[in-house]
C-alpha cells in the first residue's frame, strides 16, 4: 500500500505511547517523558504515515494510593496523581491512565488476591475514588493493562512466586478479574466519568505447523483458551465452553447470578495487546518437530503446560527475527484481528492495539519503516473490511521491565533477584529457526 493511502486510512487515529510509570509514586518527572524507544518509534510513525502520538499512557498505582487498606486514597498518592496528569495535559498531551497492571497492594493478597471475590468489590471502590479524584484530568481509562496476567498466568498456571498457581481451580481469578472491571466500569460512570472505558486482554494469533487438519485444529484450541477465556464473558456474557462441553471457568463454582450481565455491558472500547505469532501444532506431532535439544529445552517446558489443553508450539521455519528474537510477521497482527472479528461479529466492540513491540524488525530505520509500514497496510485493508480499529499505541517490552520481570518464563525477561527456576535470558528464539526454507502451514485470514 503506498504512503498517500497509508496515510488517507489513518489520518483520524488515536496514536500513542505507555510506560510502566505509576504516577501516584514519588518519581523523576522525566520518567513520564517517553522512552528512548518509544520516541524512536513514534519518528517511524511519522516518516511512515505522518501520524504524531498524543496519547500517554501512565499507571494510577494502586499500592501506592491504598497502602494500609480500602477507603481514602492516600493524600500524598493522590496530590501525586494530580500533579502528574496537569502536567502532561500542559504539554499538550491526552492522558491514559491505567487502574491495576500487577500493583495490587499487599493487603489485597493477604486477603486471597483475585482468587477472593471480595478483590473485584475492593477494586470497583478503588476506581470509584479514582473517577471522583481525576475524572476531569483522564482521557482515556482503562481498567486493566492484561486480565490474563493476574489470573491465568498468576494464579491458575502460576508464572511468578512458586506456590501462586492452584492449576484448575486459579480459574476462578479469571472470573474475579472479568467481574472487577465490569464493577470499576460501574464504578467511574456513578462518579461521573464520561470518558472512554475499557479493559485490556492479549490478542493471540496463530499458524498451523503444517498441513495436517490437526494442527489445524490445535490452532484453534490455541485460540480459543487465549481469546475466548476472557472475550467470551466479556462480549457475548457467557463463559468458554469447550468442545467436550465443558465451562472450565463455571465449574470453579465461582460464577454468581447477575455476574455475567455486568461483566457483558457494552463496552466503550476494547484493547488488544498484540506480541507476535506463534506456530502451533499437536502433542501428537510435537517429537517430530521440536527435538528435545538444550537450545530448546525452555520452550519445551512451557510446552509441558500446554499440551495438557491440548496444543504445543514450534519454531518457525524461515522466518526473520527481529530484536528479542520474535518473528517478524507484519501481517500477523491482522490476520489474529480478522479471526476475532469473524467469530464475534458485530458484537467486537472498536478496539485499540497495543503493540509490545516484539515483532520489530532489527536494524536501521528503513528496515523498521518498512515493516512498519507493511504491518499498517496488512491493517488498513481490514479496516475497509469493517473492522473497527480506534487507535494504536506503542508500549515497548523495554518499558516495561518491572512488570514483566515477574513473568520471566513468559517474556524471557532475566532478573538476578528472581528466583532459581525462571527461565535463562533468550529463551524466545527457540520460536524462530531461520532457514531458507519457504514459510508451512501459511494461514491467513484476508488477501
Amino acid at each position: 500500500m503506498s504512503t498517500v493511502a497509508l496515510r488517507h486510512h489513518f489520518d483520524t487515529m488515536d496514536w500513542g505511547v505507555g510506560r510502566a510509570v505509576s504516577i501516584a509514586a514519588p518519581a523523576d518527572p522525566a520518567a513520564l517523558a517517553p522512552s528512548a524507544t518509544a520516541r524512536r518509534w513514534a519518528n517511524d510513525l511519522r516518516s511512515v504515515v505522518g501520524g504524531v502520538p498524543r496519547g500517554r499512557r501512565v499507571l494510577a498505582g494502586w499500592k501506592h494510593l491504598q497502602p494500609d487498606g480500602p477507603g481514602r486514597l492516600d493524600r500524598r498518592a493522590a496530590d501525586a496523581c494530580r500533579r502528574a496528569l496537569d502536567g502532561l495535559l500542559a504539554a499538550g498531551h491526552e492522558p491514559v491512565l491505567t487502574l491495576l497492571h500487577g500493583d495490587e497492594p499487599g493487603w489485597l493478597d493477604e486477603r486471597g488476591g483475585w482468587l477472593a471475590r471480595d478483590s473485584a468489590f475492593r477494586f470497583a471502590d478503588y476506581a470509584a475514588e479514582l473517577g471522583r479524584l481525576l475524572g476531569d484530568r483522564v482521557s482515556r481509562w482503562v481498567t486493566s493493562a492484561d486480565f490474563g496476567t493476574p489470573s491465568l498466568g498468576e494464579r491458575v498456571a502460576g508464572m511468578t512466586v512458586p506456590g501462586r498457581g492452584v492449576g484448575a481451580a486459579g480459574l476462578a481469578a479469571v472470573h474475579h478479574v472479568l467481574l472487577g472491571h465490569g464493577l470499576a466500569v460501574r464504578a467511574l460512570r456513578d462518579a461521573g466519568v464520561s470518558a472512554e472505558i475499557g479493559g485490556t486482554t492479549l490478542l493471540a494469533g496463530g499458524y498451523p505447523a503444517s498441513d495436517d487438519p490437526a494442527d489445524r485444529a490445535a490452532v484453534d484450541t490455541a485460540e480459543s483458551w487465549a481469546n475466548r477465556l476472557f472475550l467470551d464473558p466479556l462480549l457475548l456474557g457467557r463463559h468458554l465452553v469447550t468442545e467436550d462441553g465443558r465451562c472450565p471457568v463455571g465449574e470453579s463454582g465461582c460464577v454468581r447470578p447477575g455476574d455475567l450481565e455486568l461483566i457483558a455491558a457494552p463496552q466503550d472500547v476494547l484493547y488488544l495487546t498484540w506480541y507476535a505469532p506463534v506456530r502451533v501444532t499437536t502433542p501428537q506431532n510435537l517429537p517430530l518437530l521440536l527435538p528435545a535439544e538444550s537450545c530448546y529445552r525452555a520452550l519445551n517446558e512451557v510446552n509441558g503446560l500446554l499440551v495438557r489443553l491440548g496444543f504445543a508450539l514450534v519454531p518457525f521455519d524461515g522466518v526473520e527475527t527481529g530484536r528479542y528474537g520474535w518473528p517478524v510477521l507484519p501481517e500477523a497482527l491482522a490476520d489474529a484481528l480478522a479471526g476475532l472479528a469473524g467469530w464475534y461479529g458485530s458484537r467486537l466492540p472498536p478496539v485499540r492495539i497495543v503493540d509490545n513491540g516484539m515483532g520489530d524488525a532489527s536494524g536501521g530505520a528503513p528496515r523498521r519503516r518498512a515493516v512498519l509500514a507493511s504491518r499498517l497496510g496488512w491493517l488498513a485493508r481490514l479496516m475497509e473490511r469493517g473492522v473497527p480499529v480506534r487507535g494504536y499505541e506503542y508500549w515497548s517490552i523495554v518499558d516495561n521491565l518491572p512488570w514483566l520481570r515477574r513473568y520471566a518464563r513468559l517474556y524471557s525477561i532475566s532478573d538476578p533477584a528472581a528466583p532459581a527456576e525462571n527461565l535463562e535470558p533468550g529463551w524466545t528464539r527457540a520460536f524462530a529457526r531461520p532457514q531458507e526454507a519457504p514459510r508451512e502451514g501459511r494461514r491467513l485470514h484476508i488477501v
